[in-house]
């Protein structure tokens, strides 16, 4: 029995994310050993959830999307993806402390 993996599409507002998050825990925080762990979990979750996509509930949003909104928590952030087709594109990943609302 094969397991099915949805595409991954990652969009440059994920890339930026995650940069300026690596950059926070490795320069001001002067853990780079922490970045590092945290982009092996980061990478770890998305793949893990590319096989099931689909089978979590949608983040309810007050505004009206297209594509619903689907959350992977790791640590202390959130990624934010949506499902188009066979495509799994993720958005964003934020610090879940954080008015998601008006980040997204």
């Amino acid at each position: 029995m094969s397991i099915e993996q949805y595409k991954l599409r990652f969009l440059p507002l994920f890339r930026q994310d995650l940069e300026e998050i690596v950059d926070y825990i490795s320069v001001q925080l002067k853990n780079p050993a922490a970045a590092n762990r945290l982009v092996d979990e980061v990478q770890g979750a998305i793949q893990k959830r590319s096989t099931c996509a689909e089978s979590f509930e949608p983040f309810h949003s007050i505004r009206e999307r297209r594509h619903p909104y689907y959350r992977i928590y790791v640590g202390n952030y959130t990624i934010f993806y949506v499902v188009i087709g066979d495509v799994m594109e993720i958005r964003r990943i934020l610090y879940s402390r954080r008015n998601v609302e008006q980040q997204l």
